[in-house]
């Protein structure tokens, strides 16, 4: 299974970016998909999660303003982000946990990352 993260960029204070995260290879079914941040110098942090039954969870810092969706038929996971703070600067990791096929666990995995600087 592999993750590929798109939709980085450099935006100015106030602007919006789209992340897309696009899951491939062997996948039955994809029972949560979520968005975490790592800006230099910090440890990862979650900023939006969403379960198969379209169950959604934000980080404090980012209610209001990101907003996370999926598209089972594509098994894509998309992060709106409005309202865009310096703060909100960092590489931006997808993750997903699949499960392959009948009979296998559920595995998480994690797309490679984009960056994302909120700068004017």
């Amino acid at each position: 299974v592999q993750l590929q993260a798109s939709g980085g960029g450099l935006v100015q204070p106030g602007g919006s970016l789209r992340l897309s995260c696009a899951a491939s290879g062997s996948i039955l079914s994809i029972n949560f998909m979520g968005w975490y941040r790592q800006a230099p110098g910090k440890q990862r942090e979650l900023v939006a999660t969403i379960t198969s039954d379209v169950s959604t969870n934000y980080a404090d810092s980012v209610k209001g303003r990101f907003t996370i969706s999926r598209d089972n038929a594509k098994n894509m996971v998309n992060l709106q982000m409005n309202s865009l703070k310096p703060e909100d600067t960092a590489v931006y990791f997808c993750n997903a946990v699949v499960q392959s096929s009948y009979g296998t666990a559920p595995r998480g995995y994690w797309g490679q990352g984009t960056q994302v600087t909120v700068s004017s």
